[in-house]
């Protein structure tokens, strides 16, 4: 099974595919813009996220896990969420992305975790890297991303120990951001940007419960969790760089009309200019399955 998409991490995530986790030549500047949104990202829906690995762990981890993975860690967000709640365990990150996994090691210098956090720089669509045994490992916005992700998830059964956890979370498409009145006289406009995007493939991802149960993973437990965000500065900034991205990446596949008024959301001192508003809600749903290796 192979699946090649057009899109990027993260998690959640409305770009186009990120040399982050991918093959192919670094431009580690993208790289680090890319570091910078997933970071903003996850300090957005970061309450959401830790549920859901509190859910997962809670009624399925093995009860003394000495070690985990974060596979396309990104930035190192999952990675971090990971030492907090299995206090007891090491931490690997891995990701291609060698600016990503300096991100990683400086946030858990500054989170007083870097004793128990290392990385690994390696292309999942290569291969697993060998870390030893695992007891649970975490895979946000991040299989979709493999190109052929049931050969990852056979290496994966080979490299969790028995009765390990295997965690993936998926979103549901581009966040949602504007009131029915940013749409800068165009009613719908985010409705049909995410219709776009979805077109394009971003995100796009199966339902992973029969992909992880034909690698050796179940019974799999699959639910859904929606993520919200505060009103703010950061979430303003947050959704001007999530719909720049589309108006970049999408340009040719957008209706005219929705064009301009998506530059008049984007364009400082414009009255519609999205930066300047405080009443954005960043909203995003994920579903998150979770299994055991049998």
């Amino acid at each position: 099974m192979t699946r090649h998409h057009t899109h990027g991490h993260g998690h959640p995530h409305a770009h186009p595919r990120s040399p982050a986790r991918h093959g192919g030549h670094h431009d580690h500047g993208g790289d680090a813009a890319h570091a910078g949104l997933l970071e903003l990202e996850a300090r957005t829906f970061a309450p959401a996220l830790e549920e859901a690995l509190a859910r997962a762990v809670t009624r399925l981890g093995p009860a003394d896990p000495r070690h985990a993975a974060d596979l396309g860690s990104g930035p190192g967000v999952g990675t971090l969420a990971l030492a907090r709640r299995l206090p007891a365990a090491r931490v690997t990150a891995v990701d291609r992305s060698p600016v990503m996994l300096e991100r990683v090691l400086a946030a858990a210098r500054d989170a007083g975790l870097a004793e128990r956090v290392r990385v690994a720089e390696a292309d999942l669509d290569a291969g697993l890297p060998d870390l030893g045994p695992l007891d649970v490992v975490w895979a946000s916005s991040s299989l979709h991303h493999v190109a052929d992700p049931a050969a990852l998830l056979g290496r994966l059964h080979g490299a969790v120990a028995p009765g390990g956890l295997l965690i993936v979370v998926e979103s549901d498409g581009m966040p949602r951001f504007l009131p029915e009145d940013a749409g800068a006289g165009r009613p719908g406009l985010e409705e049909r940007c995410r219709a776009v995007t979805a077109a394009a493939g971003w995100n796009a991802h199966p339902d992973w419960r029969d992909d992880l149960e034909r690698a050796g993973f179940g019974p799999v437990d699959r639910w859904t969790v929606t993520a919200q965000g505060a009103p703010g500065e950061e979430a303003a900034h947050y959704a001007h760089l999530v719909l720049g991205r589309i108006r970049g990446a999408l340009e040719d596949q957008l209706d005219p009309e929705d064009l301009a008024a998506l530059d008049r959301i984007l364009t400082p001192g414009d009255p519609a200019f999205v930066g300047r508003r405080r009443d954005l809600v960043p909203r995003s749903v994920r579903t998150v399955w979770a299994a055991r290796r049998a």
